[in-house]
């Protein structure tokens, strides 16, 4: 398939309802990351430069890339993965600092296109759009999806690899494959706290018993604590950095 890419920030025609209610495959706990959350309701004010569409050949908005730039504090990868280059990116564009460090934040492909190879032409996209704005590298506090089971550990799971050298999760081999490094776990990546409630809503798993629940799609299991009526996620991604320029 071939894909017409645009920097939003050169196609303000895009952002509309077709931009916003592009289907995604989510698990829908997923969308109720609060940092996540404020991210999303800024980003095309503040961000436009660092997000790209993708058009078929009928115009129709099949595919979006998030990255977002922000300041660094020394060289150390942080644990906070996901979360926290959502909050060093928007604490840096509040205070007027100038950007050192450029991170992708999310690749959305509509349902059904799913398969067909378009995130490595996506990711390639990615990294020369952050390359045209100045930066040499990109990171990627990447969710590892094929993880199917909660209880391993992701300090083992991310790298364990195929005969052939390459990832066993099928994303992480794709950021591999176009030159990615696997760097370290983020092991508090993406945190989601609820009610008993609304996890019951976004899961319709019934969390009655304080302990571990495994939640399908979920890479660990979600902690409850019945007395205190609440429940939470700590999910862990892994960091991938790529060169943007040879």
């Amino acid at each position: 398939m071939e894909l017409r890419t645009s920097v939003l920030a050169d196609r303000p025609d895009l952002w509309g309802d077709a931009f916003w209610d592009m289907e995604d495959s989510w698990p829908e706990f997923m969308k109720h990351d609060p940092i996540g959350n404020t991210y999303y309701a800024v980003a095309v004010e503040l961000f436009a430069d660092y997000i790209l569409v993708f058009e078929d050949e009928r115009g129709e908005i099949v595919a979006k890339a998030y990255t977002a730039p922000f300041k660094s504090v020394g060289d150390e990868l942080f644990d906070d993965g996901w979360d926290g280059v959502i909050r060093r990116a928007l604490r840096t564009k509040l205070v007027g600092d100038t950007p050192d460090t450029v991170s992708a934040i999310e690749i959305v492909i509509k349902p059904g296109l799913q398969g067909l190879g378009l995130s490595g032409k996506i990711l390639a996209a990615m990294r020369k759009n952050v390359a045209r704005l100045g930066f040499r590298e990109l990171f990627a506090p990447v969710r590892p999806n094929g993880k199917a089971d909660p209880t391993e550990p992701m300090s083992s799971y991310a790298f364990r690899v195929r005969d052939d050298g390459l990832p066993v999760d099928p994303w992480l081999r794709v950021h591999v494959r176009v030159g990615g490094v696997i760097e370290k776990v983020a092991t508090r990546s993406m945190v989601i706290p609820g009610t008993l409630a609304e996890w019951r809503e976004w899961t319709g798993l019934p969390f009655d018993q304080s302990g571990p629940v495994i939640v399908p799609k979920a890479l660990t299991p979600v902690l409850c604590d019945v007395e205190h009526d609440r429940a939470v996620y700590i999910e862990p991604n892994v960091w991938v950095r790529h060169k943007t320029v040879a």
